[in-house]
């Protein structure tokens, strides 16, 4: 038995003193899997070198992340798609739609979006999605590419009983839930249990969004565990059968 961390950022520069240690304590605390979104071209070389470094145990995604599309974000694209051909990714990701900080390249946003989601179609791999203030622009781009055609995750959810909703409407879709569900003003997590655990992947993003206990520190893969306990509490099971059914789902939607 063991976890699969779907979403962490250790090729960041918050890692650069001690990345080795935090990945052996991830995997000292049976998290043994990691799947490393990109965020943008800048990031590209630090994300292969943590994954080249641990190919069997880090698994790199590609993608433009939506805060980081702004005029240059064709010249962007263009550098992502075809770092895509180049090796095995295992999404396409992290993309998505932001509106929480700034609006000004929403349409850009979009614009990216959709196309990413179109090379994933073209290049049979799951999507990872960012969404924050921008559930309605997301579910309407994924209708509009083609809902059946596309599969991937909902990253960090935590929207309203409305929203999780129309998630699962998208069959084919997964839950990424993190630190946040262990936050006292989560109240997503009043019906996340309306979700089916057969639904639900685990992740950190470290280093953001800390669990509980250790909220305020930097987040790291290890903390994992603290997620998943929370987990156990919310659907009423046990730890071991929230370990198993998640890496089950996380492993059969990244191939990994």
């Amino acid at each position: 038995m063991y976890l699969v961390d779907t979403h962490t950022h250790i090729f960041l520069e918050d890692f650069d003193s001690d990345r080795d240690d935090v990945i052996q304590k991830a995997f000292d605390n049976g998290v043994e899997k990691l799947c490393l979104p990109n965020i943008d071209t800048a990031s590209i070389p630090r994300l292969l070198s943590v994954t080249d470094n641990y190919p069997e145990k880090c698994f790199p995604m590609m993608g433009l992340h939506p805060t980081s599309v702004g005029e240059t974000f064709r010249n962007d694209l263009l550098i992502v798609k075809e770092e895509l051909k180049k090796r095995k990714y295992v999404a396409v990701g992290e993309i998505g739609i932001d509106l929480y900080w700034d609006t000004t390249f929403k349409q850009q946003q979009i614009e990216a979006f959709e196309e990413q989601l179109l090379w994933s179609m073209e290049s049979n791999l799951p999507v990872v999605i960012h969404t924050r203030n921008a559930f309605p622009e997301v579910f309407d781009s994924l209708r509009k590419v083609g809902p059946d055609k596309l599969r991937g995750v909902f990253h960090s959810f935590g929207g309203s009983k409305e929203d999780l909703a129309e998630a699962l409407s998208f069959r084919n879709f997964m839950l990424g839930i993190n630190g946040v569900v262990t936050y006292k003003n989560a109240h997503f997590r009043e019906y996340l249990n309306d979700a089916p655990l057969s639904r639900i992947i685990l992740e950190t993003d470290a280093p953001y969004l800390t669990p509980v206990p250790y909220r305020g520190k930097r987040n790291e893969p290890a903390h994992l565990i603290h997620i998943a306990r929370k987990l156990a509490e919310i659907y009423d099971v046990s730890f071991e059968t929230v370990a198993e059914k998640t890496t089950e789902n996380a492993e059969s939607l990244f191939g990994i």
